[in-house]
């Protein structure tokens, strides 16, 4: 699954291109970084693989996430409807921008169920992010037209789920932006960053301004900027860009050698009496980074779990207890605990997380154990991981 495994020279070419220039700043210095402009490189070529009109590179994924919500016009007392299997990151992003996260049940996709969302809509309802969890996607095109009807703002998280496609078309570009991450595990590798899609130059005109301090990037070398907005700093450096753009030349080899593997895994697994594959709703467009499925029951789940390590087997998950990515054990979450103070605090109303309450996502999430896809297996090393995971499953 991560980029960092395929590093080679084309990574250090891309780099040293950067140090021999000794600008690292992706803006101005127009003359010193002689023609290597490697975050505009990276930001072009992420247009035309990914279909969109307008690409903005930032600093990791998290920060795409809150440079689409403040770019959409999402802030203070807006409610966004979220899932409950998700990274912490897409939470931490909301409340960054002051929105209020409200949960919805999650279906066997992994990922918000678009039936659950019309119940969780109030009149403070402002945008819905759906999350493409584990390298797959969302029913995504209910969730749009759902969005369209109520007049929904719909921000793709696809930070997991770069290279994933549904009818061929990329995830992250069904919406009206999308983010991606880019950074140390996820399927290219920046090292840090992140990026925003969009078709619409408004959201792409306030994304780039807002994530460099408010700056307007007229003119060069930085000497004609306006500020006609404030900001923050969400900036990417070249050195990062760098190892992107290398990555990214790469992604259909990635793609090709995490489906063949997942595959293989898969086809071990497909006669385990009462063991169910994850609903992939475009199985061709699958980016492949893991391999879910569900148990009869969380008892079996556990066991399985356990066996699975006992085995040696790293990468094997069972998000039921993983306290990065599932509600359950977000205490922090729960009681809005922060260094800083947290806008959401101001708000009369607004949810009790302790109370949360997700009975059709608790019974899938308890169910699931999903299996990281690595790039570096040799033929040897996937066929004892198939035969290990058979053997455990089958117990």
């Amino acid at each position: 699954m991560p980029g960092f495994e395929v590093f080679g020279d084309e990574e250090r070419k891309e780099v040293r291109d950067v140090l021999e220039t000794g600008v690292l700043f992706r803006y101005g210095f127009d003359q010193a970084r002689k023609g290597h402009w490697k975050t505009k490189t990276l930001e072009a070529e992420l247009m035309k693989r990914l279909g969109v009109e307008y690409c903005h590179v930032c600093s990791s994924g998290t920060a795409a996430l809150g440079i689409a919500l403040a770019s959409c016009g999402i802030g203070a007392g807006d409610e966004v409807i979220v899932p409950p299997f998700t990274f912490i990151a897409t939470l931490e992003a909301l409340l960054s921008v002051g929105a209020v996260p409200v949960f919805a049940e999650i279906d066997d996709t992994l990922c918000l169920d678009p039936e659950a969302i019309k119940p969780a809509l109030t009149a403070r309802t402002q945008a819905v992010i759906p999350v493409h969890m584990c390298g797959s996607m969302a029913h995504i095109r209910e969730i749009k037209t759902i969005c369209q009807e109520k007049g929904l703002i719909l921000i793709e998280d696809a930070c997991q789920a770069f290279g994933a496609t549904l009818d061929g078309q990329a995830l992250g570009t069904f919406g009206h932006a999308g983010c991606f991450s880019f950074d140390s595990v996820k399927t290219i590798t920046c090292g840090e960053g992140g990026a925003i899609v969009t078709h619409d130059e408004g959201i792409y005109s306030t994304a780039e301004r807002y994530s460099d301090h408010g700056h307007d990037h007229f003119g060069n070398d930085r000497g004609l900027e306006g500020h006609s907005i404030l900001g923050n700093n969400f900036r990417i450096s070249e050195l990062n860009a760098a190892v992107g753009l290398a990555q990214v030349r790469k992604l259909d080899s990635i793609l090709e050698k995490q489906r063949s593997h997942k595959k293989a895994i898969k086809e071990g697994l497909a006669h385990v009496p009462g063991l169910e594959f994850r609903d992939v709703p475009d199985e061709k467009g699958d980016s492949a980074t893991f391999l879910s499925f569900f148990l009869p029951d969380e008892s079996r789940a556990r066991k399985l779990a356990k066996d699975l390590e006992r085995a040696g087997l790293d990468g094997c998950f069972y998000w039921y207890d993983n306290n990065w990515h599932y509600v359950r054990k977000w205490d922090h979450l729960k009681h809005l605990r922060s260094a800083a103070t947290l806008p959401i605090h101001l708000l009369e109303q607004r949810p009790d997380y302790e109370k949360v309450e997700l009975p059709c996502s608790d019974s899938i999430m308890s169910r699931t154990i999903s299996i990281q896809i690595k790039l570096s297996w040799t033929e040897e090393e996937l066929t004892d991981r198939i035969e290990k995971i058979t053997a455990a499953v089958g117990s």
